[in-house]
């Protein structure tokens, strides 16, 4: 097992659709249990009474950290059912692996950008802990949100690592530096001969950037 792998050099893990579905969810609680954080990244997005269960889940199970696509209901029904908790919730504004062709395709009015900006502006006003956005949207995205909500971006790739589905990439010193609270780092490290290695490169590239800044 990865975790295994990957020992005391990793303290956070994400668990997405692929292992939700493969069963799982359990780890969830066998993470958090062994002292490790859990971003649970299950894009939660129904009507408010499902949304909430959905939470009231997702706090049964220990994760530290919980996505909700970044509909104002959605959203507003996730902050009513984590009151009084510490999970963190993020909105997710528009998914990395979409271009400004792909939103109108899909039928929406805003491009990436306006549509980043509308969402991250809701999930502040609404009270999520945080959102999900591309590294590159985090400068602008800190300036309206604020220091106190997280900002979580995918499509982190090292230097010469290959993009693969993701259209938004962005290196994990570059979106630290661009004002990213929290990366999201999978293929480069899982993906790798020397996973613990890789993921030790990604982590001491992030404290030099971190450093870099203080």
């Amino acid at each position: 097992m990865i975790v295994e792998t990957l020992g005391d050099a990793v303290s956070w893990y994400k668990i997405g659709y692929q292992l939700a579905y493969a069963g799982g969810l359990p780890l969830v609680t066998e993470l958090a249990n062994a002292g490790k954080r859990v971003f649970l990244d299950l894009k939660l997005l129904d009507i408010p009474n499902t949304v909430a269960k959905g939470v009231d889940s997702a706090l049964a199970l220990g994760a530290s950290m919980l996505t909700i696509h970044a509909y104002p209901h959605a959203m507003r029904a996730a902050v009513d059912a984590a009151k009084g908790s510490e999970l963190s919730l993020l909105g997710v504004t528009v998914l990395t692996s979409l271009d400004d062709a792909d939103l109108k395709a899909a039928g929406y009015a805003h491009g990436v950008s306006d549509l980043v900006r509308m969402r991250a502006e809701q999930a502040r006003d609404i009270g999520m802990g945080g959102i999900v956005s591309a590294a590159h949207e985090a400068a602008p995205m800190r300036a309206l949100i604020g220091s106190e909500m997280a900002i979580v971006a995918p499509g982190i790739r090292p230097a010469g690592a290959p993009a693969g589905d993701q259209k938004r990439v962005s290196t994990p010193a570059d979106a630290l530096g661009s004002g990213a609270s929290h990366l999201v780092v999978a293929r480069p490290i899982v993906a790798a001969g020397n996973p613990r290695q890789a993921a030790a490169a990604i982590l001491d590239e992030m404290a030099a950037a971190l450093a870099s800044r203080a």
